[in-house]
């Protein structure tokens, strides 16, 4: 059985929710592509080729510094799509996209994703009520980077990373999630060892195992539950 046979556009939120005529006119021009842990989707300042609809991976939307240092913005899975830039600045970003958790997507090509976006129906108003949900995580995760602790700070990432999976397994080692976090791995490993010693999360060799939800929410600051709320509220 191929990837079309296990696969389908329907696992996206976004492609979802579009009408039946939508999808007609879209789904046929849709390519399924593995996404590997690492995969680079697009530098800073890059011509954007391609729109991404996760399926099963997550993508991190990461500002990098010239210096290497970098910060994760933003993250997209199921619920988006990648290359929201397409349609407000003529096709480049000023963030990196890289593969946060592996598995698969659907790509489209930007001239046919365009095409149907200036027809002014369904899809542009489905596409700007997300690109609000995502300015929404955006704003958000800048005022806890500035003003929570590290601890909050990975409880709201392990959150929101949930959130977009099936289970409540991620896989992602400790020095990969201080660069999404911008911060020390030191830090970071000094946070996890906390969580596990309340019994929120088990690690081993790159591998988390949240096993107490609850709890996770509650050390959260309220920044997880803001983002959630604006998400749910905008693509209901």
């Amino acid at each position: 059985m191929g990837l079309a046979g296990i696969h389908s556009p329907t696992q996206n939120d976004l492609l979802r929710s579009l009408p039946a005529e939508v999808q007609q006119r879209i789904f046929p021009h849709l390519e399924i592509v593995d996404m590997p842990l690492g995969k680079v989707l697009y530098e800073s300042g890059e011509l954007l080729r391609y729109v991404y609809f996760p399926t099963s991976c997550i993508v991190s939307l990461l500002y990098v510094l010239r210096d290497g240092a970098s910060a994760e913005i933003s993250v997209v899975g199921h619920d988006g799509l990648v290359g929201v830039s397409l349609f407000m600045s003529g096709g480049t970003t000023t963030s990196r996209a890289v593969v946060q958790s592996s598995g698969f997507a659907y790509r489209l090509a930007t001239v046919r994703i365009k095409y149907e976006f200036n027809r002014h129906g369904d899809l542009m108003l489905l596409a700007l009520r997300y690109i609000q949900a995502l300015l929404t995580q955006m704003s958000q995760t800048a005022v806890c980077n500035r003003h929570h602790n590290i601890e909050q700070q990975l409880c709201r990432w392990l959150l929101l990373s949930l959130d977009l999976l099936n289970d409540n397994h991620l896989v992602m080692t400790q020095e990969l999630i201080a660069n999404m976090l911008g911060v020390r791995r030191e830090g970071v490993t000094e946070a996890a060892g906390r969580l596990h010693k309340q019994g929120v999360i088990d690690y081993s060799r790159g591998h988390i195992l949240v096993t107490n939800r609850p709890k996770l929410e509650q050390l959260s600051c309220e920044c997880y539950a803001v983002v959630k709320t604006e998400i749910d509220r905008l693509m209901r």
